[in-house]
C-alpha cells in the first residue's frame, strides 16, 4: 500500500497498515473491536489522544472506553461541554459551574438560579438529550491566544480569560461544539452522540448531574446522600469566594503580584483553626459522653498523620494527654496479607489489619491495663515492638489514624460513646476555571508521588502504577463509611499546586515514553503547566504540605 504505515492496536496485539493521515476514529471502525462501550479516545505511543487525531507515523494505539479511568475522565469533561451549552440556551446571561464530583456524578450551579425544580431538570436534561442526537461535532483547534482571549472575553468567559493571562503562551487550545466554545484540559469524545448516558436532578441550590457507573456504564449512579460531604465543600467554596481565589487564573494573579506569602499564612491559619475547633468538641465530648478514642480515617495522601499530630497538640494547649498509634502497626505479616484480584497484597482490605490483637488491645488500654504496642516494619514486612509499654490515664486520649478508621467493623470492642471519628480529604476547592474542576484525586496523587520518591525510595511511574489499585481500595473500604464521621476536615490547601509544580516535575518526567505509566505523566505535566510556581519558603514546619516535600517539624 502506498504511503502506509504500520500501527501496532495493543487490544487486538496485532500491527495492521494504514495510509498515512487516517484518523484514530477510522483505524477503530475498521478494527470492529468488541467494546461493550463506545470507544472514546486512544493512548498513542502511551500519550492520550482524541478520535480525530490522524496517523502518519508508525505508532502503538490502546482505545479506551469509560470503563477506563482517562476514559471515565474524557465522558465527564464531554458532558459538561454539553451542559454548559443546553444552559446558554436555557439560562442566557448566566453561568454554569461545575462545583465538585460527588457520589459518581457533579454538583452544579447556574449563578443567579436558587434552586432547581424536578421541572427545571427535566427540561434541562431534554435540551442535553437533544444535543447529544443532533451529533455535533467537538472540535479542538490551536489558535493564537490572544484571539482565543478576545472570544472568551466577548462570551462573558471571565475564569478562562484570568487562567490564558497568567500562563502565557502564543499559541492555545479551543474546543468548538457548534456556535459553542471551552476550554479543557484533556481529550474530549469526538461528537456529542458517544455521551448519552445521564440524568439531571434536584440537588440543594443547583443540581446532580448523573453520570455512568465506571464499573457499570449502563446505568447512571444513583443520587448520593452525603450531606456533611457537600457541607464541606459548600464551606470551602465560600472560603475562596472570599478570599477570591475560586479559580486558578485569579490564584495565579495574586501570585504573580507577590502575595503568595500571604496566601499560604490565611490557608494556613484557617487549617489551625478548624483543628482547634475540632479539639475543643473532642473536649467537650470527653467530658460529657466520656469520649477516649479518637478515630481518623481518610484515602491515602490526605494528610491523617500530620492531621493526628497536630490534634494532639491542640488538645494538650486544652490540658488533655493525647497518645498517637498507627493502624499500620497492626498490619497482619506480611505472608498473612489477603491478596486483590490480581494476586498483589491488598494492604487497603480490613483483612490486612489483626483485628483481634487490635481490639484486646484498646479494651485493656481503655481499662487502664498497661499494654505492648507493635510496630510495623515495611521493609520486611514483619511486626517489631515498642520498647516502652503504652498506658492511659484519667486525662488520655488514644488518637489512632489509617484508612478504616470510620468502619464499624474495625473497633466492635469499643461503646460507640468511647469514639469520636474524624473524617479527613483533600477537596481541592479551587477550581481550573467554571466548567473544569480539579479532581480531589489530582491533587491526592501529586502528595503521593512527592512523599514515596522522598521518603520510601518509589519512583513516580511504581507511584501511578499502583494508584488504580488504591482509588479501587478506597472505593471498597474508605467512601462508604465517610459519612459517619462526627466531623469532616478537608485539608487542601489552595495554594499546594503550585509549591509542587517544581517539586514533582522533575520526577515525572523520569517516566519513560515507553512504559504505559508514561500517559498519566504526561497529563499530570500538561495540568500543572497551568499553575504559577510558588516557593515554599514560607511554609510552617507543622503544615500538613510538609508531610509530603519535607521539612516538617514532625517525627514520623
Amino acid at each position: 500500500m502506498k504511503n502506509s504505515i504500520k500501527v501496532f492496536c495493543e487490544n487486538t496485539a496485532s500491527h495492521i497498515r494504514v495510509e498515512m493521515g487516517t484518523s484514530l476514529a477510522e483505524i477503530c471502525r475498521s478494527l470492529a473491536l468488541p467494546n461493550t462501550y463506545p470507544v472514546l479516545a486512544a493512548y498513542v505511543n502511551n500519550r492520550i489522544k482524541e478520535l480525530n487525531y490522524r496517523v502518519y507515523l508508525p505508532i502503538s494505539i490502546r482505545f479506551i472506553d469509560i470503563s477506563h479511568f482517562e476514559g471515565y475522565r474524557v465522558y465527564q469533561r464531554t458532558i459538561s461541554f454539553m451542559v454548559q451549552r443546553a444552559v446558554e440556551r436555557l439560562y442566557p446571561g448566566k453561568t454554569f459551574h461545575v462545583r465538585h464530583s460527588l457520589g459518581g456524578g457533579l454538583y452544579c450551579e447556574v449563578e443567579g438560579v436558587e434552586g432547581f425544580s424536578t421541572e427545571a431538570c427535566e427540561a434541562l436534561k431534554q435540551e442535553v438529550q437533544s444535543i447529544c442526537e443532533a451529533d455535533l461535532q467537538i472540535e479542538r483547534c490551536k489558535e493564537p491566544t490572544e484571539e482565543i482571549v478576545e472570544k472568551f472575553a466577548a462570551a462573558g468567559y471571565n475564569d478562562k480569560v484570568a487562567l490564558l493571562r497568567t500562563r502565557p503562551r502564543l499559541y492555545n487550545n479551543i474546543y468548538y461544539m457548534g456556535d459553542t466554545i471551552g476550554y479543557f484540559f484533556g481529550a474530549l469524545a469526538p461528537s456529542t452522540r458517544f455521551v448519552s448516558i445521564f440524568d439531571i436532578r434536584p440537588y440543594y441550590n443547583g443540581f446532580f448531574l448523573a453520570l455512568p457507573e465506571r464499573t457499570a456504564p449502563s446505568q447512571t449512579a444513583k443520587t448520593p446522600k452525603l450531606d456533611k460531604m457537600f457541607g464541606i465543600f459548600h464551606d470551602y467554596h465560600t472560603w475562596v469566594d472570599i478570599m477570591g481565589v475560586p479559580t486558578v487564573g485569579q490564584l495565579n494573579g495574586k501570585v504573580l503580584q507577590g502575595d503568595a506569602g500571604e496566601l499560604i499564612r490565611i490557608a494556613e491559619a484557617l487549617h489551625e483553626k478548624q483543628l482547634a475547633r475540632i479539639a475543643d468538641s473532642i473536649a467537650e465530648a470527653s467530658r460529657n459522653a466520656g469520649v477516649r478514642v479518637v478515630l481518623i480515617s481518610g484515602p491515602s495522601s490526605s494528610g491523617k498523620t500530620t492531621s493526628a499530630k497536630r490534634l494532639g497538640v491542640q488538645l494538650r494547649v486544652l490540658g488533655l494527654h493525647p497518645v498517637l498509634i498507627s493502624l499500620d502497626d497492626y498490619f497482619v505479616e506480611r505472608t498473612a496479607t489477603p491478596l486483590d484480584e490480581n494476586g498483589e497484597y491488598d494492604y487497603e482490605a480490613l483483612e490486612a489489619i489483626d483485628l483481634k490483637q487490635l481490639n484486646d488491645h484498646l479494651r485493656r488500654l481503655i481499662a487502664g491495663e498497661s499494654v505492648e504496642i507493635p510496630r510495623y516494619d515495611f521493609i520486611t514486612g514483619t511486626r517489631q515492638w515498642h520498647e516502652n509499654p503504652l498506658q492511659l490515664d484519667d486525662r488520655s486520649i488514644l488518637i489512632m489514624e489509617g484508612i478504616h478508621g470510620l468502619n464499624p467493623r474495625l473497633t466492635p470492642s469499643l461503646p460507640e460513646n468511647l469514639k469520636y471519628k474524624i473524617y479527613l480529604s483533600c477537596f481541592t476547592s479551587v477550581a481550573m476555571d467554571n466548567v473544569s474542576r480539579i479532581p480531589t484525586t489530582d491533587n491526592r496523587l501529586l502528595r503521593r508521588i512527592t512523599r514515596d520518591y522522598r521518603t520510601r525510595g518509589n519512583n513516580a511511574q511504581a507511584t501511578i502504577a499502583r494508584w488504580g489499585s488504591v482509588r479501587r481500595g478506597e472505593e471498597r473500604h474508605i467512601f462508604p463509611y465517610q459519612e459517619n464521621a462526627d466531623v469532616m476536615f478537608n485539608t487542601s490547601l489552595f495554594y499546594e499546586l503550585g509549591i509542587l509544580r517544581p517539586i514533582v516535575e522533575p520526577i515525572l518526567r523520569e517516566i519513560p515514553d515507553t512504559v504505559p505509566e508514561y500517559g498519566e505523566a504526561d497529563r499530570l505535566l500538561r495540568f500543572l503547566d497551568n499553575f504559577t510556581p510558588i516557593r515554599p519558603d514560607e511554609i510552617p514546619p507543622t503544615s500538613i504540605l510538609r508531610e509530603f516535600i519535607g521539612g516538617s517539624s514532625f517525627k514520623y
